[in-house]
């Protein structure tokens, strides 16, 4: 599969370049030095900014958090800032969960040799390795040049490829898989996100949507909300470059569909055959559902 993959085509349109490797030392992509769109997750409708707007966080005149509107420019720049610690952080974060919910990711995606998955909202490429360790062809492709930069840095050889999740820079049908984890919430339209999805996706290929949800012991889920409104600011201060940015993370996880409304929004946009599974009594869900 070496030199320049036609079928991924539209990449010129975007200012983004991919090269289809045929090996680690291969060329890479190129990220584009601006972007168009939003990009990093998922949302509930079109950004809409004006008085009612919930204002973001800003630092020196910096944006230090997205408001819930999750402008691009505002969710792009906030991720750019933690990008040097953003892996580190969800570890602490999550008491060591995050480790387990990218090995389930992995095993629910199930990339093979031969292959070509994209994922989306990559950030710096954590969640990317295990399916090129497999043997696919995969894609990173995210919107925060921070975390493309960041992850080029650490992983030199993958295809980093800046691109919105809701105007993919890739032909119709280019992929057998396409995956985002804790991304979906964060882009601005996540319906056009789940038609751009399938659009990139082959024939009965398959969608992998790893996401904060709703617990479902309601005991659980008191405590949750708690943890996530009182200790992870407090944590977040003391493990991350940007504290701010998860106050934010609190806010999205609390305002983000539960699992059979996000099931039907994938129904929705054309996927079929949708299914989920719940991850740590309901903390994260695994959705999935296929390409007709």
């Amino acid at each position: 599969m070496g030199g320049t993959d036609e079928t991924l085509g539209r990449a010129a349109s975007r200012n983004v370049t991919v090269s289809a490797p045929s090996g680690r030392g291969a060329p890479t992509s190129r990220a584009a030095d601006r972007m168009s769109g939003s990009a990093r997750g998922e949302g509930e409708g079109r950004s809409r900014g004006g008085p009612g707007a919930r204002r973001r966080g800003c630092h020196n005149g910096r944006v230090t958090r997205a408001s819930l509107d999750k402008q691009p420019h505002e969710v792009a720049a906030m991720f750019d800032k933690v990008a040097a610690r953003y892996d580190l952080t969800n570890d602490v974060l999550s008491l060591g969960q995050a480790r387990l919910w990218r090995r389930e990711v992995a095993r629910a995606v199930d990339a093979r040799p031969g292959e070509r998955v994209l994922d989306l909202a990559a950030g710096t490429g954590t969640s990317s390795v295990p399916f090129a360790s497999a043997g696919a062809f995969t894609v990173p492709c995210d919107f925060s040049l921070g975390m493309l930069r960041e992850g080029k840095r650490r992983e030199p050889w993958m295809p980093f490829t800046a691109g919105d999740a809701t105007r993919l820079p890739f032909a119709d049908d280019a992929f057998d898989a396409v995956t985002i984890s804790f991304g979906l919430r964060n882009v601005s339209d996540t319906d056009a996100a789940l038609r751009e999805m399938l659009r990139v996706t082959k024939p009965g290929g398959r969608v992998v949507i790893c996401e904060f949800s709703h617990p479902t012991w309601a005991p659980f889920r008191t405590v949750y909300t708690e943890y996530l409104m009182r200790a992870l600011p407090p944590l977040a201060t003391a493990v991350s470059s940007n504290p701010d940015a998860y106050v934010y993370l609190a806010e999205s996880i609390r305002a983000w569909p539960d699992q059979p409304a996000l099931a039907r929004r994938l129904q929705d946009a054309g996927w079929t055959r949708v299914a989920w599974r719940n991850l740590t009594g309901g903390i994260v869900a695994l959705h999935r559902g296929f390409a007709a």
